[in-house]
Parts: C-alpha cells; sequence; structure tokens
C-alpha cells in the first residue's frame, strides 16, 4: 500500500505532468527549428556546411525557444520525480517529431522505418522500466563525491576524448554522409549533462525546501558542465537536423542519448549491484531491440537515397541539373515530370 500511495504522490504527478509537457515541446521543436534551418539555408550558407545564418532566422529562434521551454520542464521534472518515471516518456518526443515531419516537412519514413522507431522506442522502454530506482540524494556534496570516483572519473575522461576525436578527426571526413557522426557528439556530452543536470535539480529543490545549496561551489561546478555540455548539443543537434531527415535523427539521437545516459548513471549511481538476473537480461534484450531498430532506420536511410540515385540516373543530364531541390535532394522539374498528367 506505501508503494502504491508513493506512485500517486502529488511530486510523481507534478514530474509526471512536466515530462508529457516536455515531450510535446521537445518533440515541436525539431520540427520548428527544421523549418527555421531550411529557410535560413535558401538564402545564406547552410548550418550542415559549417554557416550559422539560422541565427537570424526568427523561425529557428522560435524552435529554440520551444525546446528550451522543453528542457526546463524535463529539468523541473527531474527534481519531482524519479528517473525511472521521466525518461521513458522522453520517447513521446520520438512520436509527435515524426507526425509533425509528415505533416509540416512532408518527410516520409518507410514502413520498415516506422517499425524502428516501434523497436527503438520499446527497446529503450524496456532498458529504463526495468532500470533499478535511483538512490536518494538529499545533498549536492553527495553527488560531487559520486562524480569524483575513479569509475566515472574515468567514464567522464572517455567520453570528452570521444568528443574531441570525433570533432577534429572524424566529422570533417564523414559528418555530411553518416548520421551518427553528428548525433553521436550529442549523446556523449548529453550523458554528462543530465549528470549536472540531476544534481542542480536536486540542489534547487533543497533549497526551495530551505535547505540553501547555492553557497557549495559544487552546485556552480555542476551548472558550468551543463552549460558546456548543451552548447555542444545544441550546435551538433543543428547540424544534424540540417544535413539529415529529421524522423532518422530524432529516434537515433533518443536511443543514443538515453543509452549513455544510462550507461553513465549505472556507473555513477552503481546501479547494477543491487539488480537480480531477470532484470539484468531484460536490460540486455532492451538493447537488442534497440540495435535492431537502429538498423531499420540506417536501412531506411540507405533506401530513401538509393531510390533518389536510381531516379537521377535514369533522368536525361539536363533534367537533374535544372531545377530547384527539395528537401531531399530532388530538383523539383523531375518531380514534376513524373506526376502522372
Amino acid at each position: 500500500m506505501a508503494e502504491a500511495d508513493k506512485g500517486i504522490s502529488t511530486d510523481n504527478i507534478k514530474g509526471l505532468v512536466l515530462a508529457l509537457s516536455s515531450s510535446f515541446f521537445i518533440g515541436a521543436s525539431f520540427i520548428v527549428k527544421k523549418k527555421g534551418l531550411k529557410k535560413a539555408g535558401a538564402s545564406g550558407l547552410r548550418a550542415g556546411a559549417g554557416g550559422y545564418a539560422y541565427l537570424h532566422e526568427p523561425l529557428w529562434w522560435i524552435g529554440m525557444i520551444t525546446m528550451i521551454v522543453g528542457e526546463i520542464a524535463n529539468f523541473a521534472a527531474y527534481a519531482f520525480a524519479p528517473a525511472i518515471l521521466v525518461t521513458p516518456l522522453g520517447a513521446l518526443s520520438i512520436i509527435i517529431s515524426a507526425v509533425l515531419a509528415h505533416v509540416m516537412l512532408q518527410e516520409k519514413l518507410h514502413i520498415f522505418g516506422v517499425l524502428g522507431c516501434v523497436l527503438c522506442v520499446v527497446g529503450s522502454t524496456s532498458i529504463v522500466l526495468h532500470a533499478p530506482q535511483e538512490r536518494e540524494i538529499e545533498s549536492v556534496k553527495e553527488v560531487w563525491d559520486l562524480a569524483t570516483e575513479p569509475a566515472f572519473l574515468l567514464y567522464a575522461a572517455i567520453v570528452i576524448t570521444a568528443v574531441i576525436v570525433i570533432i577534429i578527426r572524424v566529422i570533417p571526413r564523414y559528418g555530411q554522409t553518416h548520421v551518427m557522426v553528428y548525433i553521436s557528439v550529442c549523446s556523449l556530452m548529453g550523458s554528462l549533462s543530465v549528470m549536472s543536470v540531476k544534481a542542480l535539480g536536486i540542489a534547487l529543490k533543497l533549497t526551495f525546501s530551505g535547505m540553501n545549496q547555492l553557497l557549495y561551489p559544487q552546485t556552480w561546478t555542476f551548472t558550468l558542465v551543463v552549460l558546456a555540455c548543451v552548447i555542444t548539443q545544441i550546435n551538433y543537434l543543428n547540424k544534424a537536423l540540417d544535413t539529415f531527415n529529421t524522423v532518422v535523427v530524432s529516434p537515433i539521437y533518443y536511443v543514443m542519448f538515453t543509452t549513455l545516459t544510462i550507461l553513465a548513471s549505472v556507473i555513477m549511481f552503481k546501479d547494477w549491484d543491487g539488480q537480480n538476473a531477470s532484470q539484468i537480461v531484460t536490460e540486455i534484450c532492451g538493447f537488442v531491440t534497440i540495435l535492431s531498430g537502429t538498423f531499420l532506420l540506417h536501412k531506411t536511410k540507405d533506401m530513401v537515397e538509393g531510390s533518389s540515385q536510381s531516379l537521377s540516373l535514369r533522368l536525361p543530364k539536363h533534367e537533374e541539373e535544372d531545377g530547384v531541390l527539395d528537401h531531399e535532394g530532388i530538383p523539383l522539374r523531375r518531380l514534376d515530370s513524373l506526376r502522372p498528367k
């Protein structure tokens, strides 16, 4: 009975409402920002090519504000409810993003891509729902002690090193052709930012309850980490959205972000120490499901690109060179010539 009461507590209800609101705003922000990026790219250097013309585009800023509102709601949700309740609801942003992309951007998703999205959501949800309960934290100093243990310091060092290598060596060669490159940077940095966000959420909640945590330097250190990670995530997420299809970017980003966040949480909070075999096997099955969904999403992208390339080979060269390109890179005149008269 105590568990049931806990499940419908006022704090849990607040966290649930905030998490649902966050998913809606974040899902919508992907589409609004993509429209802003496309509009800015028509009159300036595209973000995917290293340009920043989108900073002068009001539509992009509307999408940015929408995402910030969603992230603030998500931030607040973690302060009120456990991660096991908040994190799975992030999957709703994928569904919202996919539906809006279909309606507003005319970005079609192959049936196997739909199945890939479903597998990604099911796998991620399975992992999160069967993850162990997070430990109770009563001070930001407790989080700092966990973050400075050797295991998590090693993880953080690996993440930062990987991000630097990807930015310097991998992005110049493969950033425009492999969707995983930009998303990897966002997800790796995101796993570190969530740990800091959780610390800040606890600090603010304790402060509002009368125990001031703003006096501790650890609180401000976590704030700087969040800012650095978020700025990096925004920059490379913009590049990913401008270069690749939104309905492909959103699920893969969610899957990688969720997976790495759970890994970071397991290392930092030592969650697996108290798990039984059934829980571990379920989480492994969740990972396999995620990998299957990601594979299908990649194959869907290949099929779409392959059909576009085949169409290009079948049409005269002068038609291929003439006309305005649509969002898939196919000249509109070519598309008109294929429509039934």
